[in-house]
């Protein structure tokens, strides 16, 4: 659905704004062209799936020579994001970019940005109360659908499964945790499902599924969902008790991951993993800055289909714009058009 478009405000381009806002943006090498500042948090540096996003982030700004103010990260720290955002408020952010790990801790953030009416576009993440102008983000539902699908179908619907959980506080672990128990109660009973959770942890991952392989040296799946944090210590423990097995081997362990990091496509290609599913980290860039900049500007959207074959619909406290997120197995693993095999261009 197209944006129908209104004035930027004059109090934006008032001449003392522009001023702090361009002192900012000068350290980002981008000075702004008299656009509307442009806030923007990064969640955490921990996470290839997060990096890569940043390296979009900055590449997307510097192409689309927006006005950006220094770009801050909480290293999953909710008290580190309401107090970067309260800088942004502070020096003249028209909007902002965020993506709040824990979706419970930041409604009276949300709550005082409404109340100044700075717009906010959140990533990945939907806030559980709280105003925002715009979630951009994947239906996390359906990772946890498809992973279940996937590993059913793989392991004939029956055997035991590890499911390595993301942090429960978060709107997405609690959504993969979720689709993934309903799908596999509903669908293969027969499968055995050890759940997991880790806070987005890849350490309490690893230190988790040792003692479960200690308990259950039968255990045949595992699903982790998120590569990005999971990925090499799954990985490193597996190789160190001998697990790590091509598929079709016997004692083969069946891996599905979600992210889409190039470092999912090369362990796909080497036999490590079977499957993950592509978040795309190149379009949450995108598409963040792009909301941000039309919330900026004062433009509205409506609920419907996208012209970049994804739909706006409406959820409490404003709109999601729900992005594809594909399967990648090893016969698509090498398409050109997945955000994982491009990810160094961008750099």
């Amino acid at each position: 659905m197209k944006p129908r478009t209104a004035r930027v405000s004059a109090a934006v381009a008032a001449a003392g704004l522009l001023a702090a806002t361009a002192t900012a943006c000068n350290r980002d090498g981008n000075d702004g062209g008299g656009k509307p500042s442009i806030g923007i948090d990064l969640p955490r540096a921990d996470s290839d799936f997060w990096n890569a996003y940043a390296d979009y982030i900055k590449a997307d700004v510097k192409a689309g020579g927006l006005n950006t103010q220094p770009v801050s990260n909480s290293q999953n720290d909710v008290t580190k994001l309401i107090s970067n955002v309260q800088v942004m408020e502070q020096t003249g952010a028209k909007a902002v970019v965020m993506a709040p790990q824990d979706t419970g801790a930041i409604t009276s953030t949300l709550n005082r940005l409404a109340e100044k009416k700075i717009p906010v576009v959140s990533v990945d993440t939907r806030p559980d109360k709280g105003e925002v102008y715009m979630v951009v983000r994947a239906d996390n539902k359906a990772y946890g659908t498809k992973s279940c699908e996937y590993l059913g179908k793989q392991l004939g619907g029956k055997g035991k499964v590890a499911e390595l959980q993301g942090d429960l506080t978060s709107i997405n672990g609690r959504e993969r945790s979720e689709a993934f128990a309903a799908c596999m109660k509903k669908k293969f009973p027969r499968i055995k499902v050890f759940e997991l959770p880790t806070n987005w942890d890849g350490a309490v991952a690893s230190s988790k599924l040792q003692t479960l392989l200690s308990q259950h040296r039968d255990l045949n799946g595992i699903y982790m969902q998120a590569g990005g944090v999971f990925l090499q210590p799954t990985l490193s423990l597996l190789r160190q008790k001998a697990l790590l097995k091509p598929a079709g081997a016997a004692g083969h362990i069946t891996v599905i991951s979600n992210d889409g990091i190039p470092q999912e496509f090369a362990a796909l290609r080497k036999g490590e993993i079977d499957a993950t599913i592509s978040q795309p980290a190149d379009l949450y860039a995108k598409y963040a800055l792009h909301y941000a900049q039309a919330a900026a500007e004062g433009k509205t959207f409506e609920p419907g289909p996208t012209d970049h074959h994804s739909e706006i619909v409406k959820i409490p406290g404003g709109l999601e714009d729900q992005l594809p997120a594909p399967l990648v197995t090893k016969e698509n693993v090498d398409d050109q058009e997945l955000w994982g095999n491009s990810v160094d261009k961008k750099k």
